[in-house]
């Protein structure tokens, strides 16, 4: 306690400055806690901007204020330039530089807490460096020569000012060197054809920039070309490029060659030979793979294994197979006969990892013993030693695997001569009847695929804390999973989930907490079941058959809903960027067995019975997902998602055509109404890299629900509310809107839907230390009713008059990132609030801050958005 209060009082001391400056600012507010709010957030404002970044920079230094790179042209990209600038100042958030800010609050003649620990999290003052402002010079003007501007001049220049210095480098490009002709050295005829052909592909040709990194992207294009082309041990080391710089005028004559293959022969004598195209041979799958045991057995590991043979691939086994050889084989486009294809490999290490049933997918290649003369023996050409470098075909990185594939799914690097496969195995395809070889010529690769399962079952027990309209509480999982169900990598999941929260004693009257109650089961299918079944289509698109059941029981203060839900749907990527999910049939049966007098007095004063009552939602539903994020680096992308839902048109067509009464207005499937009604939205979110730890994200939220025919008003369910942890966060979930609307009856009544929904979002975040990331946001939007019998005054939607019914919060936020999850807590302050009066709708020009009524805290798990 006595270390603590030191710590408070040397902050205050630190920040004396700072706070003098607002001391003389009266602050009014309503009560207590909004006086407390208010002044931490002007402690630590003062604190900031108090504390003189120099206090610790000494004579004769100076603390680097900032740089600008200053470019007259429009054709190099600046952000590049950038990069190559070795001293950049201290880290800022919104222009602050909150890191130097924790490391000069520590006195550097005291050691122990707190200032060995605010030294650790701070950030040092940069000094400016001029060695290394030389060495950027340097390397902008290498960085412009690689991209063909031999001429350019980088001059910098010092501002110095009170301690501080700035920077600006004074970049002239001048003209740049263009290619004036590509000619061709290949020796290898096979090859030349080749290339030749693909030339409308290649990234380089006459009057292109004479760039040195598009150089590299070309070799990288026709290595990959090659590859795909069965050229197994080309790389893009055999290629090469001259540049002939004598013909003036700033051009170029460029000459692209390829050098032979470099073949190391048994009496160590080095020949060079044409590139050898190579086609697969066998096909060896390794179901239960352990390498481990492979690695410390060696041949004995392989000699206990079975051979069965499906569709000419050849599975080593010990006991029964624990996914048919059918699933493993439609996931595999690795063909005996086929010349070697780098892209078939790629798509057999998506297809394997989808699956979801395997840890580990390795696949390998060996020239089987007996092959062409000069079989390539040690170093980088043996076979069976590719070791998962990056320009070894036939490997993934665990990034670019776990980017389209199971989260946490790996790939084992081991080389395949550690394991020693027996000779025995590794035989050459021979040809004679049904042997897909049969006939062929020329070198051939033998195909390795190592498969390490999963376990098939497991049983897991989650706890998890909830936070509803500000009302905490508590729940907990018990989830069963079968990753093999059927034996046909089918995924069963059952989870058995119950949760109790205490409610706002505002809402309640008299009952204190709710409950619910509830179970739900899936199954994913990766195929097809009906009405495509075609085996291309599942090779090409790869498939999902997802099959899910769910009951829930909700017990509340006001009311008790049973929901039970049934659905068939499929889902599929097109792309590596789209994904599809279509569910034909969805059926939901909504129950409310009990309700209290209260609850039904606020629902039939404002002409809400017919969200309420029991009713049967029969839909049909598509999803089309956008998402352009690479998880293997940062950067720039733009998600987007697409939903659209129809309800009770078959239900309803039945019921006409055959002639079925009405009752009570409605037609009714066993003694229940139906609904029917149309329902779409959007959701456009762009994620923006401002640097590499901190980023801007905007997004953009609309949708719509329509009734019509067998319905009055949209299910509850299905209804639009704005509010709360993923929302507008300066309300509370389910608390703001529709439009104007407010009376205090229905305060009484914590859920407020309704049909059309508008929403925008602006989030700022970055990294400030340990686990800790900060954010700022601003929110914006509402909901509104479409049926104008609705009674609540101002819900109505106009299109020429909503926007004056936009709500408008804005807050801060602190998320732990803990890597398997992240904890977030906001907090949300009232800008705008389009339930107060019109002209009286800005909280802070009108009326003072309540604590109560303006501030909103919401705890979530993960992202917002």
């Amino acid at each position: 306690m006595y270390m603590h209060s030191r710590f408070i009082t040397y902050i205050c001391r630190q920040c004396k400055q700072g706070l003098s400056v607002f001391y003389k600012l009266r602050l009014k507010l309503l009560n207590t806690r909004c006086n407390l709010l208010f002044l931490a957030l002007i402690f630590t404002a003062g604190g900031l901007f108090s504390c003189r970044p120099t206090r610790h920079v000494a004579e004769n230094e100076y603390l680097l204020e900032r740089y600008r790179v200053e470019l007259p042209s429009k054709d190099i990209d600046r952000n590049e330039l950038k990069d190559y600038v070795r001293q950049k100042p201290n880290k800022r958030i919104l222009g602050m530089r909150f890191h130097l800010w924790l490391h000069n609050m520590a006195n550097p003649a005291k050691p122990g807490w707190p200032h060995n620990w605010l030294r650790r999290i701070g950030e040092e003052p940069v000094i400016y460096d001029p060695f290394l402002t030389q060495r950027s010079v340097t390397q902008i003007e290498q960085y412009l020569r690689n991209k063909g501007y031999y001429s350019a001049e980088v001059e910098d220049t010092l501002r110095t000012r009170k301690k501080r210095a700035k920077i600006t480098y004074l970049v002239n490009p001048q003209a740049a060197h263009h290619i004036v002709s590509v000619n061709y050295a290949i020796n290898d005829r096979e090859l030349r054809d080749i290339i030749l052909e693909d030339t409308v592909n290649a990234l380089i040709g006459p009057g292109s920039i004479f760039d040195v990194d598009m150089l590299q992207s070309e070799r990288i294009r026709i290595e990959n070309h090659l590859k795909n082309q069965g050229f197994f041990f080309f790389t893009r080391e055999h290629i090469y490029f001259n540049a002939d710089t004598t013909l003036g005028q700033m051009t170029v004559g460029l000459t692209m060659g390829i050098s032979d293959y470099r073949k190391r022969l048994e009496d160590g004598r080095v020949v060079y030979t044409p590139h050898q195209k190579y086609r697969i041979g066998n096909v060896y799958v390794l179901p239960f793979y352990n390498p481990r045991e492979a690695i410390d057995r060696q041949d004995d590991y392989y000699s206990d294994l079975d051979t069965v043979k499906f569709r000419d691939m050849h599975y080593l086994v010990r006991g029964e197979m624990p996914v048919s050889q059918r699933v493993i084989a439609q996931s595999n486009f690795i063909l005996p006969g086929e010349y070697y294809n780098l892209e078939n490999v790629d798509r057999t290490y998506r297809h394997l990892f989808a699956l979801r049933q395997y840890r580990v997918v390795n696949i390998r290649f060996a020239e089987p013993p007996g092959n062409l003369p000069g079989t390539r023996s040690g170093g980088e050409n043996m076979p069976g030693a590719i070791s998962g470098e990056e320009n070894i075909p036939g490997t993934l990185s665990e990034a670019e695997v776990s980017s389209g594939s199971l989260p946490g799914a790996e790939i084992l690097f081991d080389s395949l001569h550690a394991v020693n496969i027996p000779d025995t195995l590794s035989r050459p395809v021979s040809g004679g009847q049904g042997n897909p070889g049969a006939g062929i010529s020329g070198p051939l690769l033998d195909a390795w695929i190592q498969l390490t399962p999963f376990n098939m079952q497991s049983y897991t027990i989650e706890l998890e804390g909830t936070n509803s309209s500000g009302d905490f509480g508590f729940g907990g999982n018990l989830i069963y999973q079968h990753r093999n169900i059927f034996g046909r990598a089918e995924i069963l999941d059952f989870k058995i989930k119950g949760s109790l929260e205490t409610l706002n004693e505002y809402y309640t009257r008299s009952y204190k907490n709710t409950y619910e109650y509830g179970a739900e089961a899936g199954l994913q299918i990766p195929r097809f079941l009906l009405p495509i079944r075609s085996i291309s289509f599942v090779r090409r698109y790869n498939p999902r058959t997802n099959l899910s059941m769910a009951y829930s029981y909700q017990q509340r203060p006001d009311y008790t809903r049973t929901i039970a839900n049934a659905a068939f749907g499929y889902s599929w990527r097109s792309s590596g960027f789209m994904t599809h999910i279509i569910n034909p049939v969805e059926l939901n049966l909504v129950k409310l067995p009990f309700s209290t007098p209260l609850f039904d007095s606020i629902i039939h004063f404002y002409n809400l019975e017919a969200s309420f009552r029991d009713h049967l939602v029969s839909e049909t539903n598509y999803s089309f997902i956008f998402n352009n994020q690479d998880i293997r680096k940062a950067g720039n992308f733009v998600y987007f998602r697409f939903n659209a839902e129809t309800a009770g048109n078959i239900l309803s067509g039945f019921s006409s055509g055959a002639g079925r009464p009405k009752e009570s207005g409605y037609y009714k499937i066993f003694g229940t109404q139906f609904a029917q009604y149309v329902r779409s939205d959007i959701d456009l979110r762009y994620y923006r890299m401002l640097y590499s730890d901190n980023s801007l994200v905007y997004r953009i939220f609309a949708g719509a629900g329509l009734p019509y025919g067998n319905s009055t008003a949209l299910p509850f369910e299905k209804k639009y509310f704005a509010g709360g942890a993923n929302s507008i966060r300066a309300w509370q979930v389910r608390s703001l809107g529709p439009g104007s609307f407010n009376e205090e009856l229905y305060r009484s009544f914590p859920n407020r839907t309704a049909d059309i929904k508008l929403e925008a979002n602006l989030e700022y975040r970055f990294n400030m230390f340990w686990l800790l990331e900060g954010a700022l946001f601003m929110d914006a939007g509402n909901i509104w009713a479409i049926d104008y019998n609705d009674k609540r005054k101002g819900a109505q939607f106009r299109f020429g008059e909503f926007y004056k019914d936009i709500a408008l919060g804005t807050g801060v936020g602190l998320r732990f990132d803990f890597s398997f999850f992240i904890f977030r807590l906001d907090m949300g302050l009232k800008l705008r609030d389009p339930a107060e009066p019109e002209g009286k709708r800005w909280v802070h020009l009108h009326r003072r801050v309540s604590y109560d009524n303006d501030v909103a805290f919401n705890i979530g798990i993960g992202y917002p958005f």
